[in-house]
Formats: C-alpha cells, structure tokens, sequence
C-alpha cells in the first residue's frame, strides 16, 4: 500500500513540475551582412539579450563586407556542424545563400530571414522585416508632398545599396519611386524607369563613404539634384558631405530608411529630411523566440495576415510633417529608434 501511495505521489508531484525547456542551451545562429553598420549591431544586441533571457546559446556571424556571400555561407556550415536548432540571417545574396539554407533546413534548422527576404522568400522557413515597400512609400510620399507644384520637375538621384538586386534594395527603391508618383514598369527590378526626373542610380554598399561617391558621381551626372533617396542612413551622411563639400547641402531633399539614432539625429539636425524607420532589435528578439518555441513544440512561425513575412513595423520620421502622412518627431524618434 505505501509504495502504491508513494509512486502515486511522486507521479502527481511530477505534474507540478515544470517540464525543462528542450530550447534552453539550444544553439541558436546569427549571420548578419556586415558587424559594422549599426542597424546590424542593434540587432546583434537584440538576439544577445533574448537568447540569454531564454537560456540559449547565441553564435554570431557576419560578412567582411556588404555583399559577401562566402562569409555567411561558410557560418551556415560552422552552425549545422554545431548542431543548432535555428538560425535568423541577414542575407547579403538573397539567391546566392539559397542553397546553404536548403542544406541547414534538410539538416532540421529553423532559417528565418531578418530584414531581407531571400529569393525566392518561401525558401526560409519564415521571414521577420519591416515592409520594406511601404518604408519607401512612405519617403516617397513625405518628399513629394514636401515639394509640392515643384514636384514634377524634380531631379532625383537613388543612391542604392549594390547590384545584386536584393529584395530590400529594390523594395525599397521601388516603394520611394511609387511614393513620389513615378510609374514602375517592373516593381521588382531597378533601374528600368524612364521618367526623366530620376537622374541615376548608384551604389552605396550602405556606407557613408559609398553615399559620399555615389552622390558624387550623380552630380557629375546633372549638378542640379534636387532629391536624394538613400538605402540607408549611413548612404545619406555621406550623401550630405558630398553636397555641403559643393555648397549644396540646404538646395536638396534627402530621404532615407533605418530610423537608427545617429540617423534620426541627422533628421534632428537637418541633415536627413525624413526617414523611415524599421526596428531591427524587434526583428532579432523576435527570431530568437521563435527558434525556441521550435525547439520546444516544432511550431513554425506564422506570417502576418495578408503577407508572406512577419511584419514588425515601420514609423515615418520627420520635423517637417506633410498633410496626409501620418509621422513622429525627431525627439519622439529618439524615445524608440530601432526598439
């Protein structure tokens, strides 16, 4: 009778104990473009707090430089080598990288993109970014609106990240070019409008010294650039130093994507006119939660209602605010950029 009790006991005492996270001390990857843009730190910085907070073990990777595949495939095999359970990347050749994540996926990793989708998206188990179309729009829409009658005789110049073709890059080039009322003949491809407002484009590799030549050579192109649109805020610092190096830099409208706090300052300071902004850290938290739920139940995460990525948001930032366009101030941008 005692040990009939006591294995009873024990069995129901067992209930009340929580089971042990099959997540905790799970491997998880992070594979990001590059470790020296900022954006991409903040999201390092959000991966590192979360694993911890779950009691995983975070692994970190990036690219010498935007655009280096081989770095971040060679961190994929290091990661199914480990034997992780998911890994979150940023990838650096959307169509490049597809078969080193076909690899880990087959090998039982959870891959989900951040910020870039991969090409095609659905070869990621999921895809967590900001609407990268509707961060262009909304630039768009803010420099148009901002210019008024003299919108139709802009002179634009898009200083873009490379020439991959990276869905980002395109998305948000497109989303801008949309925005300001420029027809798209294909949205999945720059370069190919023939609106005599658009000056050129270039490329930045997302770093102030590619927006300072990039910005450069479109000057060259036509002195009379009136409208910058820039990937990212590092592009557009080096864009505003190439301008005030010619005395030009209060003569042009500069736009931008990141919403970082160096670049909501610069919108603070006059530097930048309006930035969308995107929150990385959210991005990276996020992943890490669902890498762990994976390891627990094998549950995938689910896409937002209506698109094929997990939308995490994205405010206009700008002291100038224009009609119609919903937007927050530099000083409440610095309250939460990149969150």
């Amino acid at each position: 009778m005692f040990k009939k009790t006591s294995i009873a006991l024990a069995l129901s005492l067992s209930l009340l104990v929580p089971a042990v996270s099959h997540a905790e001390g799970a491997i998880v990857g992070l594979i990001t473009k590059t470790n020296t843009n900022p954006f991409f730190v903040k999201m390092k910085e959000g991966a590192e707090a979360k694993a911890k907070e779950l009691g995983m073990t975070l692994q970190s990777f990036a690219g010498k430089v935007d655009g280096d595949n081989d770095t971040q495939v060679q961190a994929i095999e290091n990661l199914i080598a480990a034997g992780a359970k998911g890994i979150l990347i940023t990838p650096s050749d959307s169509k490049a990288i597809v078969p080193a994540v076909e690899k880990a996926r087959k090998a039982g990793i959870l891959v989900i993109a951040l910020d870039t989708p991969l090409d095609p998206a659905n070869a990621a188990d999921a895809t967590f970014a900001t609407d990268n179309f509707k961060a262009g729009e909304l630039i768009g829409q803010w420099a148009a609106a901002t210019l008024g009658d003299k919108a139709k005789d802009a002179k634009i110049a898009l200083l873009d990240l490379n020439v991959n073709q990276i869905s980002v890059d395109v998305a948000r080039d497109q989303g801008f070019l949309k925005g300001f009322g420029i027809d798209l003949k294909d949205a999945k491809k720059m370069g190919d409008e023939d609106d005599k407002r658009i000056v050129g484009n270039d490329v930045t590799s997302g770093s102030e010294e590619g927006g300072r030549k990039a910005m450069e050579n479109l000057m060259q192109k036509d002195a009379g650039v009136n409208v910058v649109y820039t990937i990212n805020e590092p592009a557009a610092a080096g864009a505003y130093e190439a301008l005030k190096a010619v005395g030009k830099e209060k003569e042009v409208l500069i736009v931008s994507v990141d919403g970082g706090c160096p670049g909501v300052k610069n919108v603070r300071d006059g530097v930048i006119g309006a930035t969308s902004m995107q929150f990385p850290l959210l991005m990276a938290s996020k992943g890490i939660e669902a890498v762990a739920e994976f390891a627990k139940s094998g549950t995938k995460p689910q896409n937002s209602e209506g698109l094929d990525f997990m939308n995490t948001g994205v405010e206009l930032i700008t002291d100038k605010p224009a009609s119609g366009i919903n937007s927050l101030t530099s000083e409440e941008g610095l309250k939460k950029c990149w969150g």
